[in-house]
């Protein structure tokens, strides 16, 4: 099993996806239903950020209090959508996606139904929050899986899948605070209560009704599986292990999202205190950076089956990274700080279809769950402690110094992997190589193992979390 993990892996640091000729009808359903049911679930959560802190602010009076909640809710998840992976392999992505939203659905319509009947004390909410945050993790992991196999049946590229889920999160990231603002000034934050579960039900009935679990496509050579959960959680471990592309791309996600939180958990906030810009400045700093992010990429999803994907990801993270930090550590005004982060908005915004693509394209169709969701988790791991690691900083070396540190190992997280010799397997091979690499696997006799590693996309195709 090692041996055959290890071909695979190296297989897919060689760059060695291939695709399968597109036959049959073009079929649009999958693809929509998978962006609307990401929408009405991430949606949930980002107007669930913004109301339950309120509400227990205003319903407690206690900041340790508020502060609680959050963390109550991202630890199950993290860890839950980490151990989920072999069950969504056995179980299928469908069931784990609507039994995750159900029960959602279920905590947070429970949580204003108590609190009505004047039966909801603290505990019980924190526990009615690791309940939605342990059913979200996997629910969310498991909407993922469907990027391929919906992209495939609607026959275009994996980069315009990835590239409309990642347009799809920005604008509910953006839309989300927004509408939870909106419900809690006008009605109050029980009501935003209400209109979480109600996403998180829309979710579950898109997912039931428009969906089917993806199958291995004819050409994957069928991977031999381990018995038993803890052995196909293995499994998916010593696969993320042994691809060096994957291992890479996942170890540059946790580290600039652990600087991301620093940077909008703390170093924003201080910036705009200090930089006497005021509160207003940290709203026009995320909105201008969403907005022109997701205009990046809706056209990515257009383009960026065509554009050299290392290129494209140097460029974009570095546009994305480094500048926004220096515009601020240097005190420029706030018009160009805006105008960096507009800037830094369309380079990203290009990175995470190009980042997801390939992705989803080093993963064989039976590990995906076990291995997309421990890639995942491993990602936001670092989320919890980007608070601390800003805060330690502004408090050691002043907020200007800090900007500079942050930004700096930015940089470094996506320049030191980006130019190593495994991300050239980012590339998309050509009808020469490729034929050229399958003689050299029959001849070696690592063609099964190396086939196991192939997943299908429309074009040379078929993440993340993306970043």
């Amino acid at each position: 099993m090692a041996t055959q993990h290890t071909a695979a892996g190296t297989a897919a640091d060689n760059g060695s996806r291939i695709s399968a000729p597109d036959t049959g009808p073009r079929v649009l359903r999958g693809l929509v239903g998978m962006l609307s049911a990401n929408a009405a679930a991430l949606s949930a959560n980002r107007v669930l950020s913004i109301a339950l802190p309120w509400f227990v602010l205003t319903t407690t009076g206690s900041v340790g209090k508020t502060g609680l909640v959050a963390f109550c809710q991202i630890v199950p998840y993290v860890i839950s959508q980490a151990l989920a992976g072999p069950l969504i392999d056995r179980i299928g992505p469908k069931r784990i996606s609507v039994a995750g939203d159900l029960l959602s659905t279920a905590a947070m319509a429970t949580a204003p139904l108590l609190y009505l009947t004047g039966g909801l004390p603290f505990g019980l909410l924190l526990a009615l929050l690791a309940v939605v945050g342990a059913a979200d993790g996997p629910a969310n992991g498991a909407k993922g899986l469907f990027v391929p196999s919906a992209t495939r049946a609607a026959r275009v590229p994996i980069e315009r899948g990835t590239g409309l889920s990642a347009a799809v999160e920005r604008t509910a990231t953006t839309v989300g605070p927004a509408l939870a603002g909106v419900v809690v000034t006008a009605f109050g934050s029980l009501y935003a209560l209400w209109i979480t579960a109600a996403l998180f039900a829309v979710s579950a009935l898109i997912v039931s009704t428009t969906l089917t679990d993806p199958v291995p496509e004819p050409h994957e050579t069928p991977i031999e599986e381990s018995s038993g959960y803890l052995s196909q959680l293995r499994q998916g471990a010593t696969f993320l292990r042994d691809a060096k592309l994957l291992r890479s791309i996942v170890g540059m996600l946790a580290v600039t999202n652990l600087l991301d939180q620093a940077f909008m958990s703390v170093l924003l906030p201080v910036w705009a205190k200090e930089s006497g810009n005021g509160a207003e400045a940290i709203g026009l700093v995320v909105s201008v950076f969403a907005a022109t992010s997701i205009i990046a990429a809706l056209v990515a999803a257009g383009v960026a089956e065509r554009l050299p994907r290392r290129t494209v990801y140097l460029i974009g993270f570095s546009m994305g990274g480094l500048p926004r930090f220096a515009a601020m550590a240097m005190g420029a005004p706030l018009w160009l700080v805006l105008t960096v982060l507009a800037v830094g908005g369309l380079g990203s915004g290009f990175v995470n279809p190009i980042v997801g693509a390939v992705t989803y394209e080093l993963i064989p169709t039976p590990l995906l769950g076990r291995v997309k969701t421990l890639a995942q988790a491993v990602t936001w791991a670092g989320i919890p402690f980007g608070g601390l690691l800003g805060a330690g900083l502004v408090t050691a070396t002043g907020t200007s110094t800090a900007l500079w540190i942050v930004g700096g190992l930015y940089l470094v997280a996506i320049g030191v992997p980006g130019m190593s010799r495994e991300w050239t397997g980012m590339r998309k091979r050509t009808a020469s190589e490729r034929a050229t690499t399958d003689a050299a696997e029959d001849s070696s006799g690592a063609g099964p193992a190396s086939a196991a590693a192939q997943t299908v996309s429309p074009e040379e195709p078929p993440v993340t979390a993306t970043a």
